[in-house]
């Protein structure tokens, strides 16, 4: 027979018994549905889980510690630096360092008019920047100048006006909401005006001397605490810049600079989160202490991976019983057909045509169940997203943020579980019709005939 005519046959057939194949693909619909929204709903926890350990901090970065201030302990300087560029799957590596040894001031425009009594620097390599994931409000992440730095998204707020009575002369941002249209802008734009470090160095007998050096912002970063405070009201410099300024200051009070540098800590950032646990491992087999994300996001991966099986297992209950209604509904089926089969096989009909007649009557039971369950999923997965937004919805731009925006939706239906979802019906169909097909080829041709 022509695959045309199989097809035919097999719809024909669907046909005659309208109400038990609408049951029948009644149960693969629910089986489908319970299946696919309860995956959903697995993808759509670990999506929120994700989310938060992002909000924490970034979770390909690995930051590494000496063990112990011990001479034997493995030193962090820049050899390690090296090695650690050299493991696989490692994108960045910079070392950190701060200007806690340090007492600084910050002026700003002419005359020195506007000043910060403190200021707060974090050196890393300037050229890792971007790949660690700071961002930029406004800028760029270099200049070509020397000594040219990232400012905090808040960092001119910070300054003082000298023209300005005591008391009066400060911008109290922190009294209004994060972008509220009434907050007032700064005294300047630190990326246009000239910024000019103080660094005051304590001599013996308790005096003072200071020396300066002119920075240029060339950036200003969002805020985000988790990869430091510098990124609010901070500066953030290359590391070799703030080592000078630090090797200038101990000179200064005449002390030698460290010939060898070591560094407090390490950032090293992964890839891909999978190679995080990797790097990890042969970090620590250097001899280094290590902290991520890891450890946190792991047993939460684990947790919300076993709750996925056990909410993927209750819908495959439910589509497992419809497999024995396709199965009931096959044999029902050859039991009524027995005299059509009995003169298919008289009039020459292959065996293989039979088998394959039933076999996609089963098929077609279970694709026809699984689109309409998919279907019937994403709409249940849309209201379920809608009603769990917490905004109000008034226009389509709400609708579309409240299916879209991550962490936010209950449910979550990627590609890959329609595609599986369709297949795993068809299969099981197809499964379930395997044993009335093969009993249906079986029948005797004249036995079949006999019978009314």
């Amino acid at each position: 027979m022509r695959k045309r005519d199989l097809l035919s046959v097999c719809i024909d057939n669907l046909k005659r018994r309208k109400s038990r194949t609408f049951l029948t693909v009644l149960g693969v619909i629910i089986g489908c549905c319970a299946i696919v929204i309860m995956i959903s709903i697995g993808i759509g926890t670990q999506e929120a889980q994700d989310l938060m350990l992002s909000q924490m901090g970034d979770l390909t970065i690995v930051t590494v510690y000496t063990q112990s201030r011990d001479a034997s302990a493995a030193k962090l300087d820049d050899s390690a630096v090296k090695s650690f560029e050299r493991i696989p799957h490692v994108e960045a590596v910079s070392p950190k360092q701060f200007s806690y040894d340090l007492t600084m001031r910050v002026y700003a425009g002419k005359d020195k008019r506007y000043v910060s009594n403190w200021a707060d620097i974090m050196g890393i390599e300037s050229s890792t920047y971007e790949k660690f994931g700071f961002k930029l409000i406004e800028g760029d992440y270099t200049g070509r100048k020397p000594y040219s730095v990232l400012v905090g998204k808040n960092f001119a707020y910070g300054f003082a006006d000298q023209r300005r009575p005591e008391g009066r002369n400060m911008i109290e941002y922190y009294m209004y909401q994060e972008d509220d249209p009434e907050m007032p802008e700064p005294y300047f734009d630190p990326l246009t005006t000239p910024l000019e470090l103080e660094i005051v160095v304590s001599e013996e007998g308790g005096s003072e001397k200071t020396f300066t050096q002119e920075i240029y912002a060339t950036g200003r970063t969002e805020e985000d605490y988790s990869k430091g405070y510098q990124t609010g009201e901070g500066i953030i410099m290359d590391i070799h810049e703030l080592q000078t300024l630090i090797d200038t200051a101990k000179k200064e009070q005449g002390q030698k600079p460290d010939t060898k540098k070591t560094y407090e800590n390490v950032m090293v950032k992964a890839a891909d989160m999978e190679y995080v646990e990797e790097i990890e491992e042969q970090i620590q087999a250097m001899g280094y202490s290590t902290d991520s994300m890891e450890s946190i996001r792991k047993p939460m991966q684990e947790e919300a991976r076993q709750r996925q099986l056990m909410l993927g297992g209750i819908g495959a209950i439910s589509l497992f019983v419809a497999a024995l209604g396709i199965m009931n509904t096959m044999i029902m089926s050859i039991s009524e057909r027995t005299r059509e089969i009995g003169i298919m096989k008289a009039l020459g009909c292959f065996v293989s045509d039979i088998r394959a007649i039933f076999l996609l009557e089963a098929g077609c039971i279970g694709f026809i169940g699984g689109a309409v369950g998919v279907i019937l999923s994403l709409i249940i997965s849309t209201v379920m997203n809608l009603a769990a937004y917490q905004a109000p919805i008034t226009g389509i731009g709400d609708v579309i943020a409240a299916l879209t925006a991550q962490g936010t939706r209950i449910s979550v239906i990627p590609l890959w579980l329609i595609g599986f979802a369709m297949l795993f019906s068809v299969v099981i169909g197809v499964a379930s019709g395997y044993y009335p097909a093969n009993k249906a080829v079986k029948i005797s041709a004249l036995e079949a005939i006999k019978r009314e």
